[in-house]
């Protein structure tokens, strides 16, 4: 005796409602402390900028407010042609590449140095951290005065010591400013910024997970092999951030730049160009234009920073 099965399709299960939305008085109370501050910030941070953007528009010099007028883009196309804007981009992109290389690699060979375990450890580690803390204009005039004079800094105070000892009473005294001024530059803005990158990549050393290393060693696995493998890898969204955090900061670097050779001789940056147009030529209208373009080339390297910081918490979470 055969039993009739129903073959009537079997209707799928509704997906589950979406939750109604919460924009009742409650909502409001909660986000309502929150108002001040975001008024705050549009007008501290917004508004200016627009301003910028409007000036930029404008072919306006102060020396001659009454001819000012309206010229579009034409602010934009002179940033990208003229030659003094060119070469300080040029510079611009020369200086940070330069600065960002120099403190990775340093960097990381301190973050290493710290990550074992040795007497001073914490001592030594405050005193790596220290040129990060100094303002950076008392960073630059240290530089410039104590270290880079050639009557009385300390590096040809060293050079004379050093002939001294071989019986050179006369040794050459360089002057480290006019003979080198771009590397004189970028070796103050490396002193500055190494303990920066030292602490990210410390940060990402130590949050290494302990039983792998401690398995590749078991496993015969040579120091360079380690780094080479799993503490490179691991370094990885961290040297990313490093990177991408440091060429923020270097990108608007001013106070090195005029606080050592005050833009002269081949140093001069695109936010030292920015002052000498806005506050020297009193060119109102290219200054904003060359402004917005340094705000926008910056928050597009924001924005890879803040995607790699989104990942690196990814990464915790889940490990978690």
């Amino acid at each position: 005796m055969t039993t009739a099965v129903s073959t009537s399709p079997v209707s799928p299960p509704k997906p589950p409602a979406p939750a109604p939305r919460k924009n009742g008085p409650r909502a409001w109370a909660t986000r309502a402390p929150l108002l001040p501050a975001l008024v705050f910030l549009i007008v501290v941070t917004q508004l200016p900028f627009v301003a910028t953007l409007v000036i930029s528009l404008f072919d306006w010099n102060s020396l001659n407010p009454d001819k000012r007028s309206f010229n579009g883009l034409e602010n934009y196309a002179s940033v990208f042609t003229d030659a003094a804007l060119r070469d300080s981009v040029l510079t611009t992109i020369l200086l940070t590449a330069s600065v960002v290389i120099a403190t990775v690699v340093i960097g990381l060979a301190l973050a290493l140095l710290l990550d074992r375990t040795f007497f001073g450890r914490g001592m030594v580690r405050t005193l790596l951290i220290t040129p990060f803390l100094l303002v950076p204009v008392s960073a630059a005039l240290l530089w410039k005065h104590a270290l880079y004079n050639p009557e009385y800094g300390l590096l040809n105070g060293t050079l004379s010591w050093i002939g001294e000892l071989f019986g050179d009473t006369s040794p050459a005294q360089p002057d480290w400013i006019a003979d080198m001024p771009l590397l004189a530059v970028v070796t103050a803005l490396v002193w500055q910024w190494t303990p920066f990158m030292m602490l990210i990549l410390l940060a990402g050393l130590q949050s290494r997970p302990a039983e792998v290393v401690e398995a590749a060693r078991l496993d015969g696995a040579s120091a360079w092999q380690t780094f080479r493998y799993l503490t490179l890898p691991h370094l990885r969204r961290y040297l990313e951030l490093g990177v991408l955090l440091g060429a923020v900061y270097i990108v608007q670097n001013f106070d090195a730049v005029f606080t050592i050779t005050a833009g002269g001789l081949g140093t001069a940056n695109l936010p030292y160009t920015i002052y000498q147009t806005f506050y020297q030529a009193h060119e109102y209208g290219l200054a904003s234009a060359a402004g917005v373009v340094v705000v926008i080339g910056t928050i597009i390297i924001a924005t890879f920073a803040l995607r790699t910081v989104s990942s690196l918490f990814s990464e915790e979470a889940n490990r978690a």
